[in-house]
């Protein structure tokens, strides 16, 4: 029996906060269609599994001096249609100097015999650099794309 799209969407954002990345491509269609709306810089659609597998790779040096986070404030709203679900959440990340910061996310799923084959996730950037303590990066990110 597959998984329902509930039980896809946790296992894939307790991977991510986990750090277990590996397996994640595989909670995906072959094809899918996969954005992230709200990117900063701006990211192009993720359209097939082998494509997800360097969105979710991570090195293991740098996996080790990523902030420690986890899942948080879920809530998973079901819609007429089976197949897609609204899930609400935060990443809760610890700073290394113990300060805690939450990132909050909105998924909006379909998941079709326990895979996900569309997908659009909304987080917010500036949180998410701030917590992991990269906001410079963000900043020289966004001074390539202004036109000068």
């Amino acid at each position: 029996m597959s998984l329902s799209p509930r039980e896809v969407f946790l296992r894939l954002v307790r991977g991510v906060a986990d750090g277990e990345t590996d397996e994640l491509p595989d909670l995906y269609g072959e094809v899918t269609d996969v954005r992230h709306p709200m990117a900063t810089p701006a990211s192009e659609p993720l359209t097939s599994r082998r494509a997800l597998r360097p969105h979710f790779s991570v090195p293991p040096e740098v996996r080790e001096s990523l902030p420690k986070r986890r899942v948080v404030d879920v809530v998973v709203h079901e819609t007429a249609d089976p197949e897609v679900i609204v899930a609400e959440f935060a990443y809760e990340f610890t700073s290394p100097d113990g300060s805690p910061a939450k990132v909050p996310c909105v998924f909006v799923m379909r998941v079709r015999d326990g895979q996900i084959i569309e997908s659009r996730d909304y987080i917010d950037p500036i949180r998410t650099y701030t917590a992991r303590g990269d906001l410079g990066l963000l900043i020289a990110s966004l001074r390539k794309d202004t036109p000068r």
